[in-house]
């Protein structure tokens, strides 16, 4: 007797209108979210290759460095060294140009009888790669690194300036390590509150960087300097305000005048005076430690 054969279950496709709207749809997300890391990525860095003048162009004598971080980037950077031998300021600039845009602040800095470390994010300058979050704070690790294992600088003799997105690398670092202090200037407390600020239409957590200053800074213990202009077009000057009152003593706050870019020019004196009596104060806080 022959036995009956089931016939295999076939589910109908109910088109391919229907598979092909699927495809269009996942093309489109893809599509999206590639826009929004292009749109982030180009809002957020800003690098320049060509260095454009040195600390010779202002009379100061340097080094010029070379060094390797964790994941094989090659890194450029400047050792201003000051005969007063002060404390080795390394200096995280912001995320337009290049080192060679930042020597009058190196000035200012040498005036201040500090030594001073200068060095470009991947991408930046002469050192290689490509800019991203987790990228820039290797980057100041390796700088951090070079001058405590090659330069035998103690990490407490060490203060991390950070301008702008500097701010937050120098802040992810100041909480990690030892140093003498950390000073920002017009930094923001996040990308997230960047991205409501500039794009108020978007949903901020589309956005991948988070450089999040605002909830590293309150495990910084080193004596901090907040400076912030209050007619800081690009950075809400409320934002340094939080940044300040989210930090633990010791701290102090500077509040100066002038755009995002130039303020420390446009305020230099208030600027200059204001870093040389927070560095006063806290000599005198590391004595009465």
């Amino acid at each position: 007797m022959k036995r009956a054969t089931k016939e295999p279950v076939i589910f109908p496709i109910r088109g391919k209108g229907t598979v092909r709207s699927i495809l269009w749809i996942i093309a489109a997300v893809v599509s999206f979210l590639w826009a929004i890391r292009y749109i982030e990525s180009k809002s957020i860095y800003y690098p320049m290759k060509e260095i454009t003048a040195n600390p010779a162009a202002i009379g100061l004598s340097y080094e010029e460095v070379y060094f390797d971080t964790s994941d094989g980037k090659r890194l450029n950077g400047w050792h201003v060294v000051n005969d007063k031998a002060g404390p080795t300021l390394i200096l995280c600039h912001g995320n337009a140009g290049n080192i060679s845009h930042r020597l009058e602040k190196i000035s200012i800095f040498h005036n201040l009888g500090l030594n001073v470390f200068a060095f470009d994010y991947r991408g930046y300058g002469k050192s290689r790669g490509m800019p991203s979050e987790r990228g820039f704070y290797r980057d100041l690790n390796a700088a951090y690194n070079y001058l405590t294992c090659e330069k035998k600088i103690p990490g407490d003799d060490i203060i991390l300036y950070g301008e702008s997105i500097g701010g937050a690398v120098a802040i992810d670092l100041a909480r990690r390590t030892k140093v003498k202090a950390l000073i920002t200037e017009e930094t923001f407390t996040s990308i997230r509150d960047m991205a409501k600020t500039a794009f108020p239409a978007l949903p901020y957590f589309i956005f991948s960087s988070r450089f999040d200053a605002i909830s590293k800074i309150r495990d910084v213990s080193c004596p901090k300097l907040i400076i912030h202009s209050i007619d800081d077009e690009i950075v809400p000057f409320a934002m340094g305000k939080k940044m300040f009152e989210m930090a633990r003593p010791p701290k102090t706050f500077l509040e100066i005048r002038g755009s995002h870019n130039t303020a420390f020019l446009e305020s230099q004196k208030q600027f200059t005076e204001g870093i040389k009596i927070f560095l006063d104060d806290y000599a005198a806080f590391r004595n009465a430690g």
